[in-house]
């Protein structure tokens, strides 16, 4: 009896083990391959209507227009006819969590945010948990890569970039510690209708004494910074780079007034890399943007307006304005269930398509654009001759949730599965329901 019991618990173990293992990372690519008749969408507004991509030792080595005639010799390499499909760079995801909680309701699972205030030390990339679940479902959606953003008190940490198929946090990493995160005040507060008070908008009585606390944390940390070191303090220490601009600011602001004292108060600190994440109603004052070269992180397309006054679809058409204007935009999937919701960013910049912008025009806010606020737009957000080899194949248009089919990703010419829990179960219960009764 004792040893049946035995043999169950192994059994029991081995199952959930195998029940929560995340698939093995696609092996280096060893052999030259070519992708061929697609139609290319560059990721810098161009597309090549029939595309020839040769793929070399995990980069991009030619970006050609098949219609024309060229010498390129295809015999030694594994080709890809992709003719009447689509290649689009790896989608990038900005501003999100993925990789920092599993399971919400789970505490040991969960590393979104630090205990305390100002935490500009705080290293998200040491707690991003490559084997997650949630990170794998992005895959068949065109989703590669991404930013790893902590949250939590005014100064939050420090993010990072990653890839999304790898064996730890090392092999994830892209761009590490390249930006401070900061919560930045909100000038109005609404008032809390469960203890009797009016629940419309009410001004923030303590805004601007939170903005000079702000304020005297960083004029601290400049001093530390420029003396004579003695206790080291690691907080100030991980200031360090937005004052000599090898790391960027990214500021968490919705309301104008926020926007504008926020965008000033990184400029009197001397800070020259900004981005306002969220940022409602930038499009209000997006010539102000323009004018001090910040970006724009833009709050998830798919929310419903905040202010009794906005238009229905007002969260749909902001991205239109600000580009516009002449803002570099990207789009960022925070709030409820954010990280589940990541997976539908190509379907957030679509719907900017139907509210005025061009197919390629929105492609950019999830391409090259986001590449260019973090950073690594050397090696990716666009598919060009020289850059890595992170992008994927889909039957139909990507921004479009009906056609958005992907056959093949790779990164860094890396063959990707496209294996995830969910289509599992699909395949599954597809199978439950074909049998007979």
């Amino acid at each position: 009896m004792k040893k049946i019991n035995k043999i169950n618990i192994v059994v029991f173990l081995l199952c959930i083990t195998l029940g929560f293992a995340q698939q093995t990372p696609a092996p280096k690519q060893t052999k030259d391959f070519a992708i061929v008749g697609a139609t290319a969408h560059i990721g810098n507004g161009t597309v090549i209507q029939n595309s020839l991509i040769i793929i070399s030792n995990g980069k991009i080595s030619r970006v050609l227009d098949n219609s024309k005639p060229n010498a390129i010799t295809l015999q030694t390499m594994d080709v890809i006819d992709a003719k009447g499909k689509h290649v689009y760079p790896g989608f990038i995801v900005s501003n999100g969590t993925l990789g920092l909680v599993e399971v919400d309701a789970v505490k040991a699972s969960n590393d979104l945010s630090e205990m305390g205030t100002f935490n500009p030390h705080i290293r998200s990339i040491i707690a991003y948990n490559t084997e997650s679940k949630i990170i794998e479902s992005m895959r068949p959606n065109g989703v590669l890569l991404g930013q790893v953003v902590p949250r939590g008190g005014r100064i939050t940490g420090t993010s990072s970039v990653v890839q999304y198929d790898a064996w730890n946090w090392e092999d994830a990493a892209i761009k590490m510690d390249n930006g401070v995160h900061v919560n930045w005040p909100s000038s109005f507060s609404r008032g809390r209708w469960w203890l009797g008070e009016d629940p419309g908008l009410k001004p923030n009585k303590n805004y601007a004494k939170q903005v000079k606390e702000l304020a005297d944390y960083f004029n601290e940390a400049k001093s530390y910074n420029k003396g004579n070191k003695g206790e080291r303090h690691l907080p100030y220490e991980g200031l360090l780079g937005l004052f000599d601009g090898s790391k960027h600011l990214y500021i968490n602001a919705d309301d104008e007034k926020g926007i504008t004292d926020a965008v000033n108060f990184a400029k009197s600190q001397g800070v020259s890399k900004i981005t306002i994440v969220g940022g409602y109603q930038a499009a209000n004052v997006a010539d102000f943007l323009k004018q001090n070269d910040v970006s724009v992180f833009l709050k998830r397309v798919h929310s419903r307006p905040e202010l009794e006054d906005d238009d229905y679809d007002y969260a749909y058409k902001q991205a239109k304005k600000l580009v516009d204007a002449g803002v570099l935009v990207s789009l960022e999937p925070s709030g409820q269930m954010e990280r589940m919701n990541s997976r539908n960013l190509p379907f957030y910049a679509g719907t900017t398509v139907t509210h005025g912008l061009t197919k390629e025009q929105a492609l950019q806010l999830i391409t090259q654009n986001p590449a260019k606020i973090m950073g690594i737009d050397a090696m990716y957000g666009t598919l060009e001759a020289g850059k890595s080899a992170t992008l994927f194949i889909s039957e139909g248009d990507a921004l479009d949730m009906r056609t958005n089919q992907v056959i093949k990703a790779f990164i860094d010419g890396r063959d990707l599965s496209l294996e995830t829990h969910q289509t599992r179960l699909w395949k599954r219960y597809a199978e439950k329901y074909n049998q007979n009764d």
